[in-house]
């Protein structure tokens, strides 16, 4: 498809002035150079005073597996191989938290505030990649089936039409993979089993925060709009009965089943 150029009100990502000029002269892979462009863009989506991304994102980024598809390479490959050249080359800064994975590895940008975020970062238990040419361990893929969200919508809610796999598509480009994860088990927990739910928690956690739900001190992973007994309680309130019970069956409970009970099937 030709490009038709930028429109007038195109938003620009801004790019460090050495990897348009010496670091451009010294990249001669594709792939680290795409995953280089792509990273920085990545970076500046996010929010907070420290912008960090996982590498998982870049896995599951379907731009740049889709710029990176080659005959005899596989994308991914291409992806965490332009990844540790871009480590090694000192364009990004890569780590891992002490409580993490060991595959899973986060990145920043090797700025000034990077460098002295690491070192934060180093106290707090977080192990920095190796990015000199001798003892490092390079990343590689792994051999275990990546997570997958249509596999997971399909074994936890049902059969995905067409417009849904679109949205979906986009919900894994957009989200990194343990908040998906973690969307799909509240949930499932909740019998909130529909995207609707499952996306409507994805974008306030990308909002208010990962625990932007908390009140009154009290811990926990998701909000009062979570809750399943406000919505029963709503609908009793307008109905006259619970959403299981037919109209009337409410005034016909034994003595010995508590209202708003779901009986045992």
């Amino acid at each position: 498809m030709l490009f038709t150029g930028f429109p007038r009100s195109v938003r620009c990502t801004p790019v460090p002035d050495p990897l348009l000029g010496s670091l451009l002269e010294q990249i001669s892979d594709i792939a680290e150079l795409k995953v280089a462009l792509r990273g920085i863009w990545l970076l500046q989506q996010q929010r907070g005073s420290l912008p960090v991304v996982p590498v998982s994102r870049l896995l599951s980024d379907r731009v740049l597996i889709g710029g990176l598809k080659t005959p005899g390479d596989e994308p991914q490959a291409a992806v965490l191989r332009g990844f540790q050249a871009a480590v090694d080359r000192g364009i990004f800064l890569g780590y891992q938290q002490e409580s993490s994975r060991p595959e899973e590895t986060f990145f920043l940008l090797n700025t000034e505030a990077g460098r002295r975020a690491l070192a934060r970062l180093k106290k707090a238990g977080a192990a920095p990649m190796d990015s000199s040419p001798t003892g490092k361990q390079p990343l590689v893929p792994s051999t275990e089936e990546k997570p997958n969200i249509f596999a997971r919508y399909e074994d936890n809610i049902g059969t995905i039409s067409p417009m849904l796999a679109e949205e979906l598509k986009e919900a894994e480009a957009e989200y990194s993979w343990s908040w998906i994860d973690d969307a799909f088990k509240i949930a499932v927990t909740q019998n909130k089993r529909n995207w609707g739910y499952i996306s409507a928690i994805l974008r306030r956690w990308a909002t208010a925060g990962r625990d932007g739900g908390k009140e009154n001190g009290k811990s926990g992973r998701y909000t009062q709009a979570d809750n399943p007994e406000k919505y029963i309680e709503e609908y009793q309130r307008r109905r006259g009965h619970l959403p299981w019970e037919t109209p009337g069956e409410s005034s016909r409970k034994s003595p010995g089943q508590p209202s708003g009970q779901r009986p045992d099937r």
